[in-house]
């Protein structure tokens, strides 16, 4: 037959033990905090540069030979200026790597 003292030990022998091993747990330093570095994605064009308005796209159907040469002759520079403004914003992009292989 059992005596509620052995009972009494048996409980206080478990509470001890948990006791020591949460206080163990507390003792220990917490580990120091590590710095990953994980890549992400940031857009390399911050502003795209706006499409110019070409006189040629607002010929009428109807418009004349000379017309039509006139416009594309007019549009030319602004068109060569677009393109030097987009190829300097797509610079900004390439790795330097792919720069020395140019």
């Amino acid at each position: 037959m059992k005596t509620g003292k052995t009972c009494d030990k048996s409980k206080f022998r478990n509470f001890a033990i948990s006791c020591a091993a949460l206080l163990a747990g507390c003792a220990s330093a917490p580990p120091d905090p590590v710095r990953v570095e994980i890549p992400v994605f940031t857009p390399c064009v911050k502003v795209v540069p706006q499409r110019p308005a070409y006189e040629f796209d607002q010929l009428t159907p109807a418009a004349t030979d000379g017309e039509i040469v006139l416009a594309l002759a007019r549009d030319w520079p602004r068109g060569r200026k677009y393109e030097v403004e987009l190829e300097t914003v797509i610079a900004g992009c390439i790795l330097p790597v792919e720069k020395a292989e140019r």
